[in-house]
């Protein structure tokens, strides 16, 4: 019987790459780690996940901003501020994220009838009551973002940039319910009386 010698190397490099690659598997398999939520005896506490040490902040979520984050001014109660300008359009940037978050229960004029409510679902107040008139900007922010009652939160949602716009638009919707054909510029009154023909 005669033995081939290519056979036998290539019979050799695939013995051997078998051998590294089942090595290499059983390393990355056998790794010493924790899976969460398991018993430990390592810990005195008999648990395998560790709470972060005090003091430690995710990367990117530092939030020491607390009027802005939190709507909150240095005394820890609501502000009446708003951490950036309002402009034009921030105002309109605020009516598009109410449009699409808010309206369901609100309505797009902010009364409390939006389609939901109209199915069964609990009403909302209006934003054009005397109590919501007079809370601080820092009070609807703070809705907006950690919920209140049947609302739920919207944090993971909407921005804290885009809820300060929500907070803008509502104010302006409350601001044109009260509205005359005084508060607008006399310059544009004749827009109005053409029904917004130029």
């Amino acid at each position: 019987m005669r033995i081939d010698p290519k056979r036998v190397l290539w019979s050799g490099v695939v013995l051997v790459a078998l051998t590294l690659t089942a090595a290499c598997r059983q390393d990355m398999h056998d790794q010493p780690k924790y899976i969460p939520l398991r018993p430990s005896s390592f810990f005195g506490d008999g648990r395998s996940e560790r709470s972060l040490p005090a003091g430690t902040v995710p990367r990117g979520h530092l939030e020491e901003d607390a009027l802005y984050y939190a709507g909150k001014g240095t005394d820890g109660k609501f502000s009446n501020d708003f951490p950036f300008p309002v402009t034009k359009d921030v105002v309109l940037r605020g009516q598009q994220r109410f449009n699409i978050y808010c309206t369901p229960c609100h309505d797009r004029n902010g009364t409390g009838q939006g389609m939901v409510t109209q199915r069964g679902f609990r009403h909302p107040p209006s934003y054009h009551i005397d109590r919501l008139r007079q809370v601080p900007n820092g009070y609807i922010f703070d809705v907006i973002t950690n919920g209140f009652g049947a609302m739920p939160e919207y944090a993971a949602s909407i921005t804290p940039q885009d809820r300060w716009a929500i907070v803008s638009y509502v104010r302006a919707l409350q601001l044109s319910f009260e509205g005359t054909i005084n508060d607008v510029p006399p310059d544009q009154r004749a827009q109005l009386n053409q029904g917004g023909r130029q």
